[in-house]
C-alpha cells in the first residue's frame, strides 16, 4: 500500500438538530464541500448524529449488523466510497442488548476500524458537572488501530484521552495519527480540552485530531451541553486549528514526514527507562 505523506483533512463540528435525518443531511453536504476543497480524511464528533440526551441517544442508537437500523452507518460508508475518502465518526451503538459509545472508520466504502469507548465518563464535580456514563453505556475492551493510505491511525473517544498509557500503547504500535471523537462539557472543556490534546500529541509525537459536535443550546438540565472547540494538533504539540462552540469546519494539512522528523530529533521512544518504571518499593 502506498502511503500519502501529505494530505488535507477536515474536522466538521456539525450543527445538532432535533432529528437524525436533518443532522445527516447537513453533514453530507458539509462532507461534499470539504472534498471539493481537496480533503481526503473527514473527522466527525462523538454522537455527531443525535442530540446528547439519554432518550435521544437510545432512540438514535444503531445496530450495525441490522440493515434496517443503521442509517448513519450506511450513509458514511456510501459517502466514503463515492467520494474516495476516509471518514471517522462517533455514534451510539446498540448490540447484544446493550448500548455502546462507538466510533467507526470507513475508507473507500470499507469499514476498517470499529471501536467501543473503554473509559466511561463517571464524574461528580461539586458546582460543576455530575455525569455517570456507565448508567447508560457498556464499556469496550479493546484498542482500535488500522492502516490506510493515510498512515496508521488509532481511535479513542473523549474521556479516553485522559489516560496517557492508552495513547502510548497506540503510539508504540506505530500510530502516526490519533483521533478522539469527543463531547467535552462546559466544566472540564475550558480547563482541560486543549491541554489534553496538546499533551497527547506531544507525549506520543503524533497528530491528534479531536472533533466535537457544535453546542446544542437548551435550558433542559437533561441535555448535555458540549464544549465544542474541535482541535487538531501536530507532533510538536502545536495547535494547528481550533474553533469556538458553534458550527465550524477546520481544514488542515497532515504531513507524516513531520512525525518521522520529530521522532528522529527527539527520540523519546528509544530513551525510555523501562527498568525504572515500576511502583517504588516501600511506597504507600
Amino acid at each position: 500500500m502506498q502511503i500519502l505523506t501529505k494530505y488535507k483533512v477536515a474536522l466538521i463540528q456539525n450543527a445538532i438538530f432535533d432529528t437524525k435525518q436533518k443532522i445527516l443531511q447537513g453533514v453530507a453536504t458539509q462532507i461534499n464541500d470539504c472534498v471539493q476543497k481537496g480533503c481526503k480524511v473527514i473527522f466527525l464528533g462523538e454522537f455527531f448524529n443525535t442530540v446528547f440526551e439519554t432518550n435521544n441517544l437510545k432512540k438514535n442508537a444503531e445496530d450495525f449488523s441490522d440493515k434496517n437500523n443503521r442509517e448513519t452507518y450506511d450513509l458514511m460508508r456510501q459517502l466514503s466510497e463515492e467520494l474516495e475518502i476516509m471518514i471517522i465518526c462517533g455514534l451510539p451503538e446498540v448490540a447484544e442488548g446493550k448500548l455502546f459509545n462507538a466510533a467507526l472508520a470507513f475508507n473507500d466504502g470499507k469499514l476498517i476500524g470499529q471501536y467501543r469507548k473503554c473509559h466511561l465518563f463517571d464524574v461528580d464535580i461539586p458546582g460543576g458537572i455530575t455525569h455517570f456514563e456507565s448508567n447508560t453505556f457498556g464499556a469496550g475492551n479493546d484498542y482500535c488501530i488500522f492502516d490506510s493510505q493515510y498512515g496508521r491511525y488509532g481511535l479513542g473517544i473523549c474521556y479516553d484521552i485522559r489516560f496517557p498509557i492508552f495513547s502510548q500503547v497506540m503510539r508504540d504500535a506505530g500510530c502516526q495519527v490519533l483521533s478522539f471523537p469527543s463531547a467535552f462539557n462546559q466544566t472540564t472543556g475550558p480547563l482541560h480540552w486543549e491541554l489534553l490534546n496538546r499533551a497527547r500529541a506531544l507525549d506520543n509525537q503524533v497528530y491528534v485530531a479531536s472533533t466535537q459536535a457544535a453546542r446544542y443550546y437548551s435550558d433542559d438540565p437533561d441535555y448535555y451541553q458540549t464544549w465544542g472547540h474541535s482541535i487538531i494538533t501536530d507532533p510538536m504539540g502545536r495547535v494547528l486549528a481550533t474553533c469556538e462552540s458553534d458550527p465550524a469546519v477546520l481544514i488542515q494539512e497532515i504531513n507524516l514526514s513531520l512525525v518521522d522528523q520529530v521522532r528522529k530529533n527527539i527520540p523519546t521512544s528509544i530513551q525510555k527507562r523501562t527498568d525504572l518504571y515500576t511502583v517504588a518499593k516501600g511506597g504507600k
